[in-house]
Parts: C-alpha cells; sequence; structure tokens
C-alpha cells in the first residue's frame, strides 16, 4: 500500500501525539494542527490523503473549517476525506456533520484499528 498523508488537527497535544504515532506505526505520513485555521492552512500547500479533524477547537473549530475547505478550495482538495474526531459517541455524527462536509466519524479513545479502518474505507485506489 502506498503511503498516505494526514493531517490531524487537534487542539490537546497529547491527542496528535497519539494519533500521529498510530498513523506512523502504519507506514504512513503525518502533519500536525492545532486548530482548524492552521488546518486550512497546511492544506492549502500540502498534498494530504486524509483529514482527522477535532470538532471542538478554539480559533476555527472543526465544523467552521470543514464548511471552509469544502465550499472555498479547489478540487480536488475540496474533495480530501475528512473524518470528524470528538470524545462524544457516534451518535453524535449526525446528519449536521454530514451536511458540514465531514465523510466519517471516529470517537476517542483512538486505536490503530480505528485508524486502520479508516485507512482502509478511504485509501485511494
Amino acid at each position: 500500500m502506498d503511503k498516505l498523508n494526514f493531517l490531524v488537527a487537534d487542539d490537546y497535544l497529547d491527542n496528535r501525539i497519539l494519533l500521529k504515532e498510530i498513523i506512523t506505526i502504519l507506514g504512513h505520513n503525518c502533519i500536525l494542527a492545532e486548530d482548524g485555521e492552521e488546518a486550512c492552512d497546511l492544506l492549502k500547500t500540502n498534498n494530504i490523503d486524509i483529514i482527522l479533524m477535532d470538532i471542538e477547537m478554539p480559533h476555527l473549530n472543526g465544523l467552521e473549517a470543514t464548511r471552509e475547505i469544502r465550499q472555498f478550495f479547489s478540487s480536488p482538495k475540496n474533495h480530501t476525506p475528512i473524518i470528524a474526531i470528538s470524545a462524544h459517541s457516534p451518535e453524535h455524527f449526525n446528519a449536521k456533520l454530514k451536511k458540514t462536509g465531514f465523510n466519517d466519524y471516529i470517537s476517542k479513545p483512538y486505536s490503530i484499528e480505528k485508524i486502520i479502518d479508516i485507512i482502509e474505507k478511504y485509501k485511494k485506489k
């Protein structure tokens, strides 16, 4: 499998480090953002295959950043899979999140299995 480029946006350093460790162990690349604004800036200048985006962040939260990516970025960046990450239960991945532009949802705590599932679901064929 080709290496994928992940962008992880989360305001908690521990969460960013954990996700980067899992992604790196699985043989992929990862860049980190502290909030949605930084995630958008990094997406502009990097080739990203999958975005893991925390919903609740300061400055520009995950909902706002996802909306911005879907509405204002050009193709193919505006079609990058964006996976919501949150401590809330999966039932919160509802129509509002889908309408915002999220493709999927991962709940905390994170695990290698959850990241493998996302990779399998969204890797480029």
